[in-house]
């Protein structure tokens, strides 16, 4: 989908390009209130410290993990009523200054209420993060700070260029994430009750059918 920014509300702002990005800048630090203002749901861009800049292109890899995880977890979901799996156009407020679009979220059922018109008002149960070859360490460990800063009690880094996969839970008592360990490769998921998979399955090449997956996990359909 094409980005398109150039709006009646946001010509005023000034861009400029900075590491292939372009960027929005405005005389003052931009806030999540603007930002919303600014911006529509078609456009591919973050808050960061009061800018706006526009995410890179996705390439196939990213778009096909994105669909394989999104479709099955959104199946998980339906099937046992237990909240809602939202995708990439979902803004998360950090603070005034900063909103982030993880790639896939999760708000439980009894915090539904926290999903707003245009952002959530308060921080998802669990995110999920495809890497890609073109992010730099630093981008991903400030994504990571981000969100142990609002709480998000569980945190899945893919790792497509490693082949690896990171889940991180939040320590309520000292703030912060600690890792999880993955036992015989095969992922149990504190947030999601009763949902699993083989994290090999992600590596496949083709990916494996959503509908196989999903029957292994949770019965047929």
């Amino acid at each position: 989908m094409s980005i398109t920014l150039e709006k009646p509300k946001i010509k005023k702002l000034k861009s400029f390009w900075s590491n292939r990005q372009k960027m929005y800048v405005d005389d003052h630090p931009i806030n999540i209130d603007e930002f919303c203002d600014l911006v529509g749901e078609d456009d591919d861009v973050e808050l960061i410290n009061g800018v706006i800049i526009q995410r890179m292109a996705t390439q196939f890899p990213h778009e096909d993990l994105f669909r394989f995880l999104f479709s099955i977890l959104v199946f998980y979901a339906e099937k046992y009523n237990i909240g809602k799996i939202l995708g990439s156009r979902t803004l998360v407020p950090i603070n005034q200054i900063n909103g982030r679009l993880p790639d896939i979220l999760f708000v439980s059922k009894e915090r539904e209420n926290v999903i707003g018109q245009k952002r959530l008002m308060d921080a998802p149960d669990l995110i999920i993060e495809i890497i890609s070859p073109w992010d730099r360490p630093s981008e991903v460990m400030q994504r990571i700070g981000n969100y142990q800063i609002i709480g998000v009690k569980e945190l899945w880094i893919i790792d497509q260029p490693k082949n690896k996969m990171q889940v991180l839970i939040f320590d309520e008592s000292t703030k912060t994430y600690s890792p999880l360990e993955i036992k015989d490769s095969i992922f149990h998921s504190r947030i999601l009750l009763g949902f699993w998979f083989k994290i090999d399955w992600l590596w496949q090449k083709p990916l494996p059918s959503v509908l196989e997956v999903f029957k292994e996990i949770a019965g047929d359909l």
